[in-house]
Formats: structure tokens, sequence, C-alpha cells
């Protein structure tokens, strides 16, 4: 009896321990269930509403482009693609073959599709296919109740209806990389197309628009059983171009089989109305995905088509450059328009021999007639009394080595060399004898074609720095006027007007009823010794054609700059166009008066 009274004691003493150790088991259940359902109790909510609520994004389709005109540019085609869940296929293997028998395609090809998403939610639609046809999508819509793992999706793909023609004003689409996705602070989503170069980039905000949501209700396979709720998408907004397709057409045509740039510009308002550079490239391959073989091709093509030469490109100015030379001289006192100066066809400076272009000389010469017949030994001794410090100064005051402020991105600022530049770049003294080279627009100076097109058209306006634009309405035309005299301006106007009109260098330009001035410029890419045709040099050796002009001459309406790379003489391979686009653009105008 004694052992049983010890034992239940025993048990007694322990009861209140394992009542304790169960009031802790109880309040700690609580605890969770109180921390689960009340704490954290809207948390768990939505994620149990979430398998039952699917999003998907409504794309919001992007703004068109137009010309001045309103001719559409860019447009929005439909595009089908084909997405599977594999969650709703018993066999993914055979949705696979059933899909690849239906699109002609290798069932391996569509495999790969799947390879990506590995580890990724099986209710995720898987994109499996792109740029389906309408038999297709047909087809697939006919087997949706045997094969409801496929869904047709649409997207719009942008369209460039001229292809190569306007690609460099134009741009293309490409996906949003991880640091436009961080800076876009959830604006951009990952897959979202935004702008690459041209419009397309600078303007991307505004083409973009804004994406919407649909949410449906779908059941524990995933299968859809009804419509939640949308979020309409807002398109985005069209954008209208100062472009005239007409002259852009005649532009790309002529450079069909050349390397170079082309600018037309309004000299009042900065309004751009042509916009070649070539060779291009067709921005409609970037409208689907490409694949690394493609993208090769096209980086690897000869003369970089990727390279946007008219603010991307930078070149010796050549003879257009004695414009700035001449209204430094003439502003400084240093030369009046009755100075003269006998050519014999090349002259002696600083002990070494410099070459006029013409071997046998121009003879006595004036300013105007130094113009007008672009002599290099005028300007030679011209470019010496003025120093290297004073050229400078008025390239700088005219818009050289300053960006033109067009609405695109990448446009490089150029080069005007002057004794601080060669000893903070090449760490070297300024030579006396290269400003004689760079006095006929030559040596270390770099202009981009947009640039000389600035400069025609402050000479052209009479004194005004205009900020280029190609989109229409973005703010008023921005008018800085520039520190040089008009009396200065005019003597050079008149000898501009002589280039082309009185047997100067370029009058192949000349058009009958319209006075056109300009200025010719040929830069040579390799030293020459002797008086050559560098058309008999292979093709990378030979000189690079410039032409700068405006018209009408009294009242000008119109700039066109031309650069030919490689060309030869820019009197025979660069003024020509000018000429074409000049006699386009003043026969629309009158058919135009005519109309009114």
């Amino acid at each position: 009896m004694m052992e049983v009274r010890e034992h239940r004691e025993d048990l007694v003493r322990r009861l209140p321990a394992l009542r304790l150790s169960f009031l802790i088991v109880v309040v700690l259940v609580a605890s969770c269930y109180w921390f689960v359902q009340v704490v954290h109790g809207t948390y768990y909510r939505e994620r149990a509403e979430n398998n039952r609520l699917r999003k998907a994004p409504i794309k919001a389709p992007r703004g068109l482009i137009y010309d001045r005109e309103d001719r559409p540019l860019v447009e929005n085609v439909p595009s089908y693609r084909l997405l599977i869940n594999r969650s709703l296929s018993a066999d993914v293997a055979g949705s696979v073959e059933f899909a690849a028998a239906i699109l002609g395609r290798r069932s391996e090809d569509l495999e790969r599709a799947l390879a990506g998403p590995k580890g990724s939610s099986r209710f995720k639609p898987v994109l499996l296919a792109e740029n389906l046809s309408l038999a297709e999508v047909a087809r697939f819509s006919v087997e949706a109740l045997e094969h409801p793992e496929f869904e047709i999706d649409v997207e719009h793909l942008r369209l460039y209806r001229h292809g190569p023609l306007t690609a460099h004003v134009l741009g293309y689409l490409g996906e949003a990389s991880e640091r436009e996705l961080r800076q876009a602070e959830g604006s951009l989503a990952a897959g979202d197309l935004v702008g690459r170069r041209g419009v397309e980039q600078s303007h991307d905000a505004i083409l973009r628009g804004r994406d919407g949501e649909r949410v449906v209700v779908v059941d524990s396979r995933g299968r859809l059983r009804e419509e939640h709720g949308n979020r309409l998408s807002s398109s985005g907004r069209d954008v209208r171009l100062t472009l005239d397709l007409d002259l852009q057409q005649e532009a790309a045509r002529y450079f069909a089989d050349r390397v170079g740039a082309a600018v037309v510009l309004n000299p009042n308002t900065g309004e751009i109305l042509a916009f070649v550079s070539a060779p291009s490239y067709n921005p409609n391959a970037f409208a689907r995905r490409l694949e690394r073989g493609e993208w090769g091709e096209i980086v690897n093509a000869p003369h970089n088509p990727l390279q946007n030469r008219v603010i991307q490109s930078v070149y010796s100015p050549g003879s257009v450059f004695k414009i700035v030379v001449a209204i430094a001289g003439l502003e400084e006192g240093i030369v009046d328009q009755n100075d003269r100066l006998f050519c014999t066809g090349a002259t002696r400076i600083y002990n070494r021999r410099f070459r006029c272009w013409n071997s046998r000389g121009h003879g006595s010469v004036n300013l105007h007639q130094a113009i007008q017949k672009s002599c290099d030994v005028y300007f030679y001794h011209l470019g010496q009394k003025l120093g290297i410090e004073k050229i400078a100064e008025y390239a700088r005051r005219l818009g050289l080595e300053s960006a033109t402020g067009i609405d695109l991105a990448g446009e490089k600022r150029g080069l005007v060399p002057d004794l601080d530049w060669s000893l903070n770049t090449r760490r070297t003294p300024w030579y006396p004898g290269e400003t004689i080279s760079v006095a006929i627009g030559q040596g270390p100076l770099l202009v981009t074609p947009l640039q000389l097109a600035s400069l025609m058209a402050t000479v052209a306006n009479g004194g005004y720095r205009v900020q280029p634009h190609l989109v229409r309405g973005d703010s008023p035309p921005r008018h800085e006027p520039v520190a040089t005299d008009l009396a200065s301006l005019e003597v050079v106007r008149k000898a501009l007007w002589a280039v082309v009109n009185d047997r100067g260098t370029g009058a192949v330009a000349r058009l009958e009823g319209v006075d056109i001035a300009g200025k010719t410029g040929t830069v040579q890419v390799v030293e020459q010794k002797t008086w050559i045709d560098s058309g008999e040099l292979p093709l990378e050796q030979r000189d690079h054609a410039w032409f700068g002009s405006y018209a009408p001459s009294d009242a000008a309406e119109l700039v066109v700059v031309v650069f030919v790379e490689h060309g030869g003489k820019g009197s025979e391979q660069a003024a020509p166009l000018a000429r074409i686009l000049y006699e386009k653009y003043f026969s629309k105008a009158n058919d135009t008066r005519d109309l009114s």
C-alpha cells in the first residue's frame, strides 16, 4: 500500500507541470492563429485571392508618327502570338508536337522556347511562337476544346512604312534594360519595349502611353471562369514631324549607292525637312526578336549603317569653312572686300609650300572672287594674319564645336582646335603651319553635317542661330543673335551667290528661277604632294565632297547641306543633289501657291 500511495503522490506532483505545458501549447497555437489571421490576415487573404484571380497586362497601342503633311511614317500592326499554359496539358511534349505540326516547325525549336522559364509557375502561360498567320490562328481556335492549354495573344508591332528611308530619323524599339526598369520606378515592366535611337527614343514617354490590366477568375486548374475587372489602357500620343517625305525620298534615292549625309532645314524656324544618313538599315527587322546572326549582319555591314552620320560623324568641313574665315577677316579689319592677292597656284609660308586646288592659279583675286572661285592661296594668307585663336573664336561664335540642340540623342559637338586644345589634348604646342591648313577647313577641325547646316542657316537668315528640330510643336523656335556685323555678312552672302550663279565652283547647282547661294568643299583624306585627281586613288583615299547652300539668296526659305564620303569634288558629287532638292521644294511650293 505504501508503494501505491507514493506512486500517486509522484503523479500528483507532476500534474501542475503537465497543466503548464498544455497551457503553453494552447497559448502558442492561439498566438500563431492570431498572428496569421489578424496581424497578417490581409496579406494571406490577398495571396489566396491571387490563387483565384489572374492578372494580364493590356498593352497600350504606341502613338503613330506622321510627316509634316500628315502622311504616316510609323503604324501599329497586329501580330498573333501562341502561348501555352502547361498546367492545362496532361502531356506537354504531346502538346508541343501538336503545335509544331500546325506551325510547320520542328518540335525541338518550340521546346527551346520552354527551356527559359524552368522553375516558373506552371500556371503562367509561356510564349511558344510569334507572328502566326491568320490560318494558324484559326486552326488553334478550332482545336480550343481539345487543347485548352493553348492561348492566342495579340500584340501590336511597329511597321516603319518606308524602312531604311527614315530609319535614322525614327529609330526602332527594343526591350527595356534593367537600368531602364530601375529608372522607370514602376512605369515599365520586364519585356516592355522602349525607343531605341531617333524620335522613338527622344519622345518615348509621349509615344508609349499607359498599359491597362485584365483580371479574370480561374479555377484550381487555371481555367478561365469569368471576368473580374479591367483597367483600360491609354494609347500613346501621336507625333508629327517637320519632315517632308518627298524631299526625304529624293535625298535617299541619290544616296542609294553613296555614303554620306544630307540635311534640309528652314533657316528661320529650324524645322528639318530632310535628314538622310547613308547607308541605312531596315528598322522593321527590330520589330521582332532578332537572332544573334541577324544582329551580327547589321553590326558588321560595310560602312556601319547604324551610324547616324548627320549628327554622330565628324569631318573636316573643307572650303565651306572659308565662310567663317572670311567673316573673321572682315570683322577684325584684317581684310576688306577690295584687298587683292595674286594666286599662281601655290605659295610659300613658314618655309613650306602650300598648293591651291587650281594648279594654274587664279591670278589677282579679291575676297569676293576668292570665295567665288574657292582660292586656297588667298585664304592661306588670310588665315596666317588671323591666327588660330581668332579663327577659333569666330568658329565658336558661329556655332561650331557646340551641340545644335536637335531633339535626337547622341549628337556630337565636333572640334575647333586652338592653342589650349593642342597643349591639353596632344601635349604639344600648336605650330603656325597648322593654322594654314585650318584656314581652308582641313587639319584637326571637325564638324557634323548638321552643324554646317546650322552655320549656313545663320548666314542665310542674317545672323541668328536657330535650333534644328524634327518634332513639330515641342517649343517655339529659338533665335539667338550672333555677334556679327551685318555688313560683313552681306559681303560674304554676295560672294556665295556668285559661287553658284556667276561661274563659281558651285555652278552645277544653278537653278533657273531660283537664286541659290552656296559654297563647295573638297577635303583631302590623305596628303597629296602634287596635283592629282583623287578619283584615281583607291576609294578609301579619295577626297570627301561638301556643298552648303541656301535659297532664295535674298529671303532664304531653305538650307541644303550635302556631304558625300570619299565622293571626290564637292562641285561634282554634292552640289547636284542640292539642285535636285531645291527643284523639288520650289516646284511643290509653286503648286501650292497656284492651288490657293
